[in-house]
């Protein structure tokens, strides 16, 4: 079996990530409430008891929302980088120790056929991070909640199979919107998140011979909409020359209804 995975939700409302190989199975993330989650994993066929781990990216709510209920419901193991764990616990209500698991900054680990690296990136969160996984020689990359994208992270994600990649606001929808300005300047910050523009050029930079498929993902509901987020990014590839339309497409999130479940 190929590594296959479904963006469950993407969005400022909730976020999460299903990844599978042939023996395993694990949620990377669980920003919506526990039968949400419950509703989305079934929708793609994966009955939640079969789930093997969850991996959480960072603390923010639209991250972890559900993580709790879930590892309490089916007793699964939980991985958080220390601080993360440090901000999130209380969020989370009570877990048995057995069931929280350190997973750090700049790390692999194996589950089983299914290898997982981590890598930082700049969040206001206390310690984030997002994850490439690989298996039998394909590499699928998560990639979102970033102020921008360092060199440091172009070097690791470089020529994926597939990203779900950060696309979340254009940027004068958001200097024209209803956000107090300390919002906006938060949003626009290097611990904010990255515009259509900033997503088209790193994307650029980091798409290879492999890739064949790009999910522009964590769109704001409020200073961005699909076919903008669309044709900006796709506007810049196309200047910018790097297989976009033949080599590789781009696909839509939702916040509510997972992707289908692909194989790379």
């Amino acid at each position: 079996m190929t590594l296959q995975y479904s963006v469950l939700a993407s969005g400022s409302s909730g976020n999460a990530l299903y990844v599978a190989t042939e023996n395993q199975r694990i949620l990377i993330d669980a920003g919506l409430s526990g039968k949400k989650m419950d509703e989305l994993l079934k929708t793609i066929g994966c009955q939640p008891k079969e789930l093997d781990a969850i991996l959480v990216t960072h603390e923010h709510s639209d991250h972890i929302k559900g993580v709790g209920i879930l590892a309490r419901k089916y007793n699964l193991p939980v991985y958080a980088n220390a601080k993360t764990w440090q901000e999130m616990e209380k969020d989370l209500g009570t877990l048995s120790s057995e069931q929280k698991f350190h997973f750090e900054r700049e790390e692999v680990k194996q589950f089983g056929d299914l290898e997982v690296e981590s890598f930082g990136v700049s969040h206001d969160a206390a310690e984030p991070m997002f994850y490439v996984f690989h298996h039998s020689g394909k590499k699928l990359v998560l990639a979102t909640d970033m102020g921008y994208v360092s060199e440091r992270i172009k070097g690791t994600i470089k020529n994926a199979d597939a990203y779900i990649f950060e696309s979340n606001h254009d940027i004068n929808m958001l200097r024209m919107g209803r956000y107090p300005w300390s919002v906006k300047r938060r949003i626009l910050s290097d611990v904010g998140h990255v515009s259509n523009e900033d997503a088209a050029h790193a994307l650029a930079d980091v798409v290879g011979e492999q890739t064949s498929r790009v999910y522009l993902a964590h769109l704001s509901k409020d200073n961005n909409m699909k076919d903008l987020a669309r044709m900006t990014v796709s506007q810049i590839l196309d200047e910018r020359d790097c297989g976009h339309g033949h080599q590789f497409s781009l696909y839509d999130t939702d916040p509510d209804k997972p992707t289908e479940l692909t194989a790379v």
